[in-house]
């Protein structure tokens, strides 16, 4: 019994097996010593310990060095093999490092950036990622994850197939107005009244945006005062009071000088997703980023619905 445990192949040290390589290259234990930096005792006791677990002698002395013998040989591309897969592994743990080190490029619309980098939210990523950096693309045009513009999006409204996402949290829509354009010409009491008032909205750079299409369906004939080719725009626009347009609650709740005059409007609602292409969900920078924003769902949700 006792012999059969020292025998037993699957307690032998795998890094005892560089030791052996050496001297099969070298020819003597002196020459693998030197190729390893390592002294000649040294590297002659940890061949021993390997024949010793093994049961089996690898190598045979002769006056001119080392040579296998039959079971050295016959072992000899198995240990190779080995060695091989270790430096595959080293080198691809070397990867994974330097993947965890530079930019991740984040597109989403300007409002969400100062909410996001308000919310301290990315100070905690930085703290448990100290060497990634999250760039942000800012943008209402959907920019082309496959293509490479950038790595991750957070996106509300429809979206490519081919790309992969999780919901994060709602986007919820009304129809906003200042103060003072109340006072001066009242405000709609429901969606077929939208025809009555000045409107402003999206340009036409933005014209599949949900919120331009919805407002062509319930007012195809209402009277636009200013098109505005971003969602910040459209705040400064019905702020200063030029007419009366749809916003996400989340900026329009938020404006002290706004208000709310019909919805939640259920036709506009969408889910809030984080998304990127399945070919970058797999690289480590990525998903480090991609997994910390959907283990936050619940502190994102008065970001993004307010």
């Amino acid at each position: 019994m006792a012999a059969a445990e020292v025998h037993n192949p699957h307690m032998f040290d795998w890094n005892d097996l560089k030791y052996f390589l050496a001297v099969a290259r070298h020819g003597s234990t002196i020459a693998a010593g030197k190729a390893l930096g390592l002294s000649q005792s040294t590297v002659h006791r940890r061949l021993d310990e390997l024949e010793r677990r093994l049961g089996r002698t690898l190598v045979t002395r002769q006056q001119s060095g080392y040579r296998l013998t039959e079971f050295g040989q016959a072992m000899l591309p198995y240990a190779e093999r080995v060695e091989a897969a270790i430096i595959d592994f080293t080198r691809r743990t070397s990867d994974v490092e330097q993947d965890m080190k530079g930019v991740i490029r984040v597109t989403c619309p300007e409002p969400i950036v100062a909410r996001l980098t308000q919310s301290g939210l990315l100070d905690v990523f930085r703290a448990q990622h100290p060497s990634l950096r999250v760039e942000f693309v800012m943008s209402d045009r959907y920019l082309d994850l496959s293509k490479g513009e950038v790595d991750v999006a957070f996106r509300s409204g429809d979206t490519d197939d081919e790309l992969v996402g999780r919901k994060i949290a709602e986007s919820i829509w009304a129809v906003y107005a200042s103060r003072d354009y109340v006072e001066r010409h009242g405000k709609p009491e429901r969606i077929e009244d939208l025809e009555r008032h000045l409107l402003v909205g999206l340009d036409d750079s933005l014209a599949n945006h949900r919120a331009v299409k919805w407002l062509k369906e319930v007012a195809p004939d209402g009277r636009m005062s200013a098109r505005i080719n971003s969602v910040l725009g459209l705040v400064s626009a019905i702020k200063s009071g030029v007419g009366i347009g749809p916003l996400p609650i989340a900026l329009g709740d938020a404006e002290p000088g706004l208000v709310r005059v019909l919805g939640p409007i259920a036709e506009l609602t969408r889910s809030w997703r984080i998304l990127t292409h399945p070919d970058l969900r797999r690289v480590p920078r990525i998903a480090a980023f991609f997994d910390f924003i959907v283990l936050q769902r619940e502190a994102l949700k008065p970001i993004l619905t307010g």
